[in-house]
């Protein structure tokens, strides 16, 4: 059993800041890929960052400049700090990974339950 446990979600005014955390905890051989999607009502999922076993990181045009994804490898854990957030980032965001459980197994993917962030005044 793999599980994504997120944290950190919540309201806050526009022009504020969040960090988000996800941790990867069961039977884990490695890690290929973390990341954060996330869902506003009534459109689709969408990728906002992710970052891979290298360190090399990926964003949304939308959040670039603004959200900072980063890991600890350690501890399987991976955040996503939002700053400058503005409305349009309202949604749920989940969290992701593509994990290895064993050293035979192929990699898959993992999703979180998802927490709610809401940037409102």
């Amino acid at each position: 059993q793999v599980q994504l446990v997120e944290s950190g979600g919540g309201l806050v005014q526009p022009g504020g800041s969040l960090r988000l955390s996800c941790a990867a905890s069961g039977s884990i051989f490695s890690i290929n890929a973390m990341g954060w999607y996330r869902q506003a009502p009534g459109k689709q999922r969408e990728l906002v960052a992710t970052v891979t076993s290298d360190s090399s990181t990926n964003y949304a045009d939308s959040v670039k400049g603004r959200f900072t994804i980063s890991k600890d490898s350690a501890k399987n854990t991976k955040y996503l700090q939002m700053n400058s957030l503005k409305p349009e980032d309202t949604a749920v965001y989940y969290c992701y990974a593509r994990i290895r459980r064993f050293s035979y197994s192929r990699y898959s993917d993992y999703w979180g339950q998802g927490t709610q962030v809401t940037v409102s005044s």
